[in-house]
């Protein structure tokens, strides 16, 4: 098994015995978000209603494909995904039971599964960090595919085992053709490409002028400012909706195998409900995608940004043929 789909944490959480939960009251959460991100919200869920969780993180994409390869013996419930194209992968697979309409209803269409598989719960776009010590603005490229230019050699970092990182090299697959893309994850190898583990490792050698500039997503950047205003780094939107500031939600959905599909629900329901969308306006910097919940004071309004859109279904059927172009262009996982 790949280290990243590894077991780097269990943890069961709950009220203590005498509760209104009981021995059955377990929901098997396969995360592809870090305990960080997820865990106050899963810990909040199981104080406020004694159902234990137990939660497994990796990557979202091999925890995608590991559930795929457990088949019938998965023990998870849930699956929550960095992105939509691990999500969608298994929705394609038939391994996910439709969520309700009412909870469906919750957030806008374009941030579901068509066929009510998946849904959305928080959002974000794709930027460059760079920093302004190192770049100066106008230096930056008006498309993503500029970063392959000699001018860019030695000055750009990348995570390939990042799930959206990999969302958005399918939907530059789906928009702009295999070869092409190829041939831009090929030229960012041949330019001497610096990759990292995610994009906090990115955010934080930026910051630290390790390396100029990077491909990340927005808000690593914000909470990075949050925790010491003076840093060097700042976000760079690509302009006219180019494929570079993609932007991308967070998806969850509960498995067909699940024995526990009524708990699942109520879990999933309540990552849609006031108090995690406001988690994710408030501490995460994302953009909130339901229950009418502004987004931070501090983050760019998405229609001054320009940010490109893009039709997340199609992401989930090519998450294994883009695994395996990155692995063809030779741009090693960190």
């Amino acid at each position: 098994m790949k280290r990243s789909a590894m077991l780097v944490l269990l943890v069961v959480l709950g009220l203590a015995a005498g509760s209104c939960g009981g021995s059955d009251d377990v929901i098997t959460v396969y995360s592809g978000r870090t305990s960080n991100l997820i865990g106050p919200l899963l810990e909040d869920f199981a104080d406020s209603t004694g159902i234990d969780i137990e939660v497994r993180y990796g990557q979202s994409a091999d925890l995608a494909l590991l559930i795929d390869q457990e088949g019938d013996r998965s023990p998870a419930d849930i699956f929550i995904s960095q992105s939509p194209g691990a999500v969608g992968f298994l929705a394609g697979k038939g391994k996910l039971r439709p969520i309700g309409d009412e909870v469906l209803g919750l957030v806008p269409r374009e941030f579901r599964n068509a066929a009510g598989l998946w849904i959305g719960i928080s959002g974000r776009v794709r930027v460059i960090v760079y920093n302004r010590d190192l770049v100066d603005p106008s230096e930056l490229p008006a498309s993503v595919f500029e970063l392959t230019e000699e001018r860019f050699r030695d000055r750009v970092a990348v995570a390939p085992a990042n799930g959206s990182f990999q969302d958005f090299v399918t939907a530059m697959r789906e928009t702009h053709g295999d070869d092409t893309t190829l041939a831009w994850l090929e030229g960012l190898v041949a330019n001497d490409a610096r990759t990292y583990a995610n994009n906090t490792s990115i955010v934080q050698a930026v910051g630290r002028g390790d390396v100029p500039m990077g491909l990340v997503n927005h808000y690593y950047n914000f909470r990075a400012k949050a925790e010491d205003p003076g840093v060097a780094s700042e976000n760079y939107y690509f302009p006219d909706r180019n494929i570079g500031s993609l932007m991308i939600v967070t998806a969850i959905g509960v498995l067909s195998t699940s024995d526990v599909p009524e708990l699942a629900d109520q879990l999933v329901e309540y990552m849609l409900g006031e108090e995690a969308q406001r988690f994710y306006s408030e501490k995460t910097f994302e953009y909130p995608l339901a229950a009418g919940v502004a987004p931070s004071s501090v983050l760019p309004a998405l229609s001054s940004i320009g940010v490109a859109t893009y039709d997340f279904d199609r992401l989930g059927g090519g998450l294994e043929r883009t695994k395996e172009l990155i692995d063809e262009s030779g741009l090693e996982h960190s």
